[in-house]
């Protein structure tokens, strides 16, 4: 059968939006994703375009240029990417670099990035990761020295999602090695005509091939005072717990799209491909995996959207985040184990939509904090 739901956060407006949306998504993503996976990156004119279209940054006020919405509208474009699997356009993250500006930036650091994020001029990235520091936030040794009147970072990160393309960067770092987690700051760097700051590789994938991530090395960056997120030292640790429950919720609404996506896929081919003179779908064994699928799908589409009203009505607490995060893609790597075996071997062939969706879902229980990370950050709200 079809999925169907009566979604409670949806209305007149967002359906409009959504097929806004699809259509972007199709005639952008879609038509150019093959040539995007073989060069690794999505390509800079999409994020112009996204931004003429009024794509990005939909959930930022428009006092900042932004559309004004709220997190209804951006769940609504990551749903239409990721049914169709599409994972190489970052705009989750360049949307959660928005709101580091938006809820902690000084009115000055508001005012010159937002509206130009919005307008695709600038493609954000945040860079927290380093090759000995992935979870453990702190244990990151990148260094940002005062000097006068500004701060010289050294250091490399590495995994930075929108890395090659990005023009602003969120540096996690160092600005008093001595007090641990109160000892970390966040510092703006803007890539263009940077001494200093270099692109390393960008680093070859299990999935989203299409993606840029990339290493990236700060070797004596200087950046002005006014370049320290909210321009107070030792805020970047609270600065970042913050604002994790709204990255952790887009992770499960991606991985529940996802799995909406693979789900319809499966369906459609199962009916068409025939093994011993009958369609497959009418093997006992494959309309009974479909029937776990259409049940993990519509029970989690019950628990994603409350957490998306949530979300929008400011009271999604950390650890229901966290548990939205490690349901997700937890179910979203067994359901894509699923589908991909009712393909047979074609579901090992690149060139079919369930492999790249099956190759894109085991970073889910990797990044935004791992699955063990969540159960942690779960067990201590118990």
């Amino acid at each position: 059968m079809a999925l169907s739901f009566t979604r409670s956060w949806m209305d007149d407006d967002l359906n409009q939006w959504r097929d806004t949306c699809a259509r972007f998504v199709e005639e952008e993503l879609v038509a150019d994703d093959e040539a995007a996976r073989k060069r690794g990156n999505v390509g800079r004119g999409l994020w112009t375009k996204a931004g003429t279209l009024g794509l990005l940054c939909t959930d930022i006020p428009e006092a900042y240029g932004g559309a004004g919405g709220d997190f209804r509208h951006e769940a609504v474009l990551y749903e239409e990417c990721s049914r169709r699997g599409i994972s190489g356009w970052g705009n989750s993250v360049h949307t959660i670099v928005a709101h580091y500006f938006l809820n902690h930036g000084t009115p000055a650091q508001k005012d010159r990035y937002l509206p130009m994020m919005a307008r695709g001029e600038l493609v954000g990235a945040i860079a927290m990761t380093e090759p000995g520091a992935g979870s453990d936030l702190q244990g990151i040794r990148t260094r940002a020295e005062k000097r006068g009147d500004s701060y010289v970072i050294n250091g490399s990160k590495t995994f930075i999602t929108n890395g090659y393309l990005a023009d602003v960067i969120l540096v996690v770092c160092k600005t008093d090695p001595t007090q641990g987690a109160r000892g970390t700051s966040i510092l703006i760097v803007e890539t263009k005509d940077c001494p200093g700051f270099r692109v390393g590789r960008v680093l070859d994938k299990l999935g989203m091939k299409s993606q840029d991530t990339s290493e990236l090395f700060f070797d004596d960056v200087t950046v002005p005072a006014a370049n320290l997120l909210g321009g107070n030292e030792g805020q970047g640790f609270y600065q970042l717990m913050g604002d994790l429950p709204y990255e952790r919720l887009i992770i499960g609404v991606t991985a529940l799209a996802t799995m909406e996506g693979a789900y319809e896929a499966t369906l459609a081919y199962v009916r068409d491909r025939k093994a011993f003179g009958k369609p497959i779908a009418d093997l006992q064994n494959t309309r009974f995996k479909l029937a776990e699928v259409a049940t993990t799908i519509q029970v989690g589409r019950a628990f994603i959207d409350r957490c998306v009203e949530q979300l929008v009505a400011g009271k999604l607490d950390t650890a229901t985040a966290s548990m939205a995060k490690l349901w997700g893609a937890e179910q979203q790597g067994k359901v894509l184990d699923e589908c991909l075996q009712l393909f047979g071997g074609y579901g090992f062939m690149s060139e079919y939509m369930i492999t790249r969706m099956y190759a894109d879902a085991r970073v889910q229980r990797i990044y935004g904090g791992t699955s063990e990370i969540m159960k942690e950050v779960i067990s201590r709200a118990l």
